[in-house]
């Protein structure tokens, strides 16, 4: 996947460094999510490494960071506590805004996930949230205090987290006992996803459950079967970054297209107007209205893949659908005892020769055959009349009418930065 480094400073004037992973090649950017790792890991962890380059396989860009003292960012780690990482996120989703777009997604590993409930409050671009194995009270990583105290000559409290021991503050841990995920997750105002592992032996499911009470619907609960805390095997964390994707099209607008395997963005449409977009470089077109989608393409022996009408057989079934409306409209109208009614249409080119009553020096003309198949106890009178009637459909009038198509340059559109 394409990476783009980034660096921009917190609150304090700190730098902090990142990764943004973007979709590859010329794939849109669909949105854009911040991922927040767990407590003492950085950007680089596996967890945080393979989800990001998941999700922008999937058309979602995703910027991991270290934060204030990890990795390549600048601070002191023991000098930091839970609500400067919060802060930590802020100003990234700030530096998304102003070089690329506002983030749409948070997710959160571990504590990291106790830390975008915390700043999804303060980050109004933000739609839906995603927690992984995170605690329901931040305060639970207290529990691993291995050595409470410090004095002249010792170190300050040490945490130990599966074989690692970490060296944090007093003011961390003080810090840590005043903010609770269940009371951020009651103001939270968005979808949540909560992914945990039953086995999860350094925060237990049992706080998942309390996460997960403690939220107000939509919500959703996703057991992490066998995995570890850190999604250590490269499959529990591409699991995550497909179910996710899956959760949060619902709520960000996005549409999963089966041939890129990528989510990505309708464009926006007006009333009475249709948009047709690119889905490859050959035939295969995207047909949106203001409510509905379709596929246009041609047939695998001229080069197409077959996955929807061409352009052609488009032009025919809108002609037909318009015919049958209305004889249908005007049968019902005037009572007539049309019980059921098929139109079948073809299109064909019929040279000069064949063709009457034509003298244009054009060598050949366009013709679209139209049969309707009326069933019903209907009189010849009844059934010449509804044919006469088919020929009055708009589409018909349009086609055969004073027809003029007017084609216009638009002005390029802006290109995200982010699209690398």
């Amino acid at each position: 996947m394409p990476r783009t480094r980034v660096e921009f400073r917190n609150g304090q004037g700190e730098q902090l460094a990142g990764l943004l992973e973007t979709p590859p090649g010329n794939t849109p950017i669909a949105c854009y999510a911040l991922f927040a790792h767990c407590f003492s890991c950085g950007k680089h962890s596996k967890a945080a490494t393979r989800i990001s380059r998941a999700l922008a396989s999937l058309g979602i860009a995703v910027l991991r960071f270290d934060f204030t003292g990890l990795g390549s960012s600048e601070g002191d780690f023991a000098n930091t506590d839970f609500s400067s990482n919060v802060d930590d996120l802020l100003a990234a989703a700030r530096m998304l805004g102003e070089r690329y777009r506002a983030p749409e997604l948070l997710v959160g590993h571990s504590l990291g996930g106790a830390a975008v409930i915390a700043a999804a409050a303060d980050l109004p671009s933000v739609r839906a949230v995603a927690t992984i194995a995170a605690p329901a009270t931040a305060a639970h990583l207290g529990t691993y205090l291995v050595q409470g105290g410090s004095d002249a000559t010792g170190p300050g409290p040490l945490i130990r987290i599966g074989q690692q021991e970490f060296s944090v503050s007093q003011a961390f841990l003080d810090d840590l006992g005043r903010h609770g995920s269940t009371q951020s997750v009651t103001r939270l105002a968005r979808p949540l996803l909560v992914f945990h592992s039953p086995a999860d032996e350094i925060v237990p499911v049992t706080e998942a459950a309390e996460l997960y009470a403690a939220a107000d619907h939509p919500k959703s609960f996703i057991s992490l079967d066998g995995a570890d805390h850190l999604l250590g095997r490269r499959e529990d964390a591409e699991y995550v970054a497909l179910t996710l994707a899956a959760w949060a099209s619902r709520y960000l607008g996005l549409e999963y297209d089966p041939r890129g395997y990528q989510y990505g963005r309708p464009p926006e449409v007006g009333p009475h107007e249709v948009v047709v977009t690119e889905l490859d470089r050959r035939f295969l077109r995207g047909l949106f209205t203001t409510h509905h989608r379709w596929m246009a393409d041609e047939p695998r022996s001229y080069g197409g893949t077959d996955l929807g009408p061409s352009p052609y057989g488009l032009l025919l079934m809108s002609l037909g659908a318009c015919t049958s409306m209305t004889v249908r409209l005007f049968a019902t109208h005037e009572g007539l005892p049309l019980e059921d009614l098929r139109v079948r249409l073809r299109h064909k080119h019929v040279h000069i020769e064949d063709a009457e009553d034509f003298d244009a020096e054009d060598r050949r003309i366009e013709v679209i055959d139209v049969a309707i198949e009326l069933d019903g106890p209907l009189t010849e009178a009844q059934r010449e009349r509804l044919l006469t009637v088919a020929g009055r459909c708009p589409v018909h009038r349009t086609l055969t009418g004073e027809l003029e198509i007017r084609k216009r340059l638009v002005a390029e559109p802006d290109r995200d930065e982010g699209s690398v």
